[in-house]
């Protein structure tokens, strides 16, 4: 039998959006509950263990969560979403326990992932993404004393190489694939808010002592039994760089499969929910807030967050100076995120460095070759089980939208891999 939780909005995701948009639920007097994977509230932004101090940044926002009366599910992923004429059914999987909670309204905040894109030598142990390495330095991985290349697009570089270099890791490069005319007008886009161009001059001081190079990109990873070298290049010339940790990541893909499961339509090329200004999508009831409808950053996700809270508790009034403030502020974030997106443009050599022998979906051990003529997801997965392995396509899906332009194919519960005890005890406890 499985426990259930009731109440007024779930709001799904524990980042900044997701954080702010509870906050403004619970306190408009909506019985709340939030559900986030990850220890602690916080996302990856703001990871951090249990008993912990959190960044700084996120401190306020907590406080305000620990007050505001709401019900934090932490360590718990959601698997499954049906709606019906009285709200929503979550089923949840908390360590080998299901859980059901039931709400009027949602609030989805899933935040992004990373962006991958297959190169040869990727899969060498040692061969990781710079989100994910950031968020190994935050749960306590000792990393002294090796040495490291941080590559790929977007401002993520520059906080991994330094998080890297302040946990006593050698950063011998930084290479990122967009041209230097793109970082200065993208730079010229960010005089609006410096407290973002300081942020990156941080950063970039906290790894004064590596090489930072534009136009650049790692054409292949070297090693026998684990990552040695990195290959990098700007197409004419050539480098060959030793290290023992090598950090390679395109930027940041919304998780839409929750979104795409519970029937929200996604806005124009798939990089994010399609929503209105009151965030709420195409599903009457269903709101959406932050990454998920299309990534511009921490400022973007919190005003989002806020009206999406406002609008599910029925507390948000348009013309209210409140509102008003915050509509600014969303609007504000966004054109961040259109200049992001303009700066960290990928180029097309970056599309095309997969060797036909190269892995493209590490879960099955399918190479760019065996694709064939597979002209969409679903083709793949028929021919060769692609996106059908534990991660259930989250790495090779956006990789071959990206290379090939395949689509996202259809999603179907379970989100992720469900031991069958918990599904056995999907039944409500009386």
């Amino acid at each position: 039998m499985a426990e259930a939780l009731h109440a007024d909005v779930a709001v799904v995701g524990a980042g900044p959006a997701g954080i702010a948009a509870a906050c403004r639920a619970a306190e408009s007097g909506a019985k709340t509950v939030l559900v986030d994977d990850g220890l602690a509230p916080g996302g990856q932004i703001h990871r951090h263990l249990p008993g912990e101090e959190p960044p700084p940044k996120a401190r306020p926002w907590l406080k305000r969560l620990f007050r505001s009366g709401t019900r934090i599910v932490t360590a718990a992923a959601i698997f499954d979403a049906e709606g019906g004429g009285e709200g929503w059914l979550l089923r949840v999987l908390k360590g080998e326990s299901a859980l059901l909670v039931r709400s009027r309204c949602l609030v989805l905040a899933t935040g992004a992932r990373e962006l991958f894109l297959p190169f040869p030598g990727w899969t060498l142990p040692g061969v990781t993404g710079p989100g994910a390495v950031q968020a190994l330095v935050k749960s306590g991985a000792d990393l002294r004393g090796r040495t490291a290349v941080v590559a790929g697009s977007g401002p993520l570089l520059l906080a991994a190489a330094a998080a890297l270099a302040k946990a006593g890791v050698r950063v011998a490069l930084v290479a990122e694939q967009a041209e230097w005319r793109s970082l200065v007008g993208f730079a010229g886009a960010l005089l609006r808010t410096p407290a973002k161009i300081f942020e990156a001059w941080r950063d970039r001081l906290a790894f004064a002592g590596a090489t930072y190079r534009t136009g650049f990109w790692v054409k292949a990873a070297g090693g026998t039994s684990r990552i040695e070298r990195a290959h990098v290049t700007d197409g004419r010339r050539k480098l060959e760089v030793a290290c023992d940790l090598l950090c390679v990541g395109y930027g940041l893909v919304p998780n839409l499969e929750l979104p795409r499961l519970t029937g929200c339509a996604l806005g124009p090329g798939h990089l994010g929910v399609s929503v209105t200004d009151r965030q709420e999508t195409s599903i009457a009831g269903v709101f959406a807030a932050g990454e998920v409808c299309g990534v511009a950053g921490a400022e973007a996700a919190v005003a989002e967050g806020e009206i999406a809270g406002l609008a599910a508790s029925g507390a948000l009034r348009s013309g209210d100076p409140e509102a008003r403030r915050l509509f600014a502020a969303r609007a504000s974030a966004r054109r961040f995120g259109a200049a992001l997106a303009a700066a960290f443009r990928l180029r097309h050599e970056v599309l095309a460095l997969a060797a036909p022998d190269t892995i493209v979906c590490r879960c099955e051990d399918v190479s760019l070759s065996r694709l064939g003529s597979a002209a969409s997801m679903r083709e793949a997965k028929l021919q060769t089980r692609c996106g059908m392995g534990p991660c259930q396509g989250r790495v090779c899906s956006a990789a071959l939208e990206a290379l090939r332009g395949f689509a996202p194919d259809s999603v179907r519960p379970p989100l992720f891999p469900v031991p069958l005890e918990a599904l056995a005890s999907m039944e409500e406890k009386a």
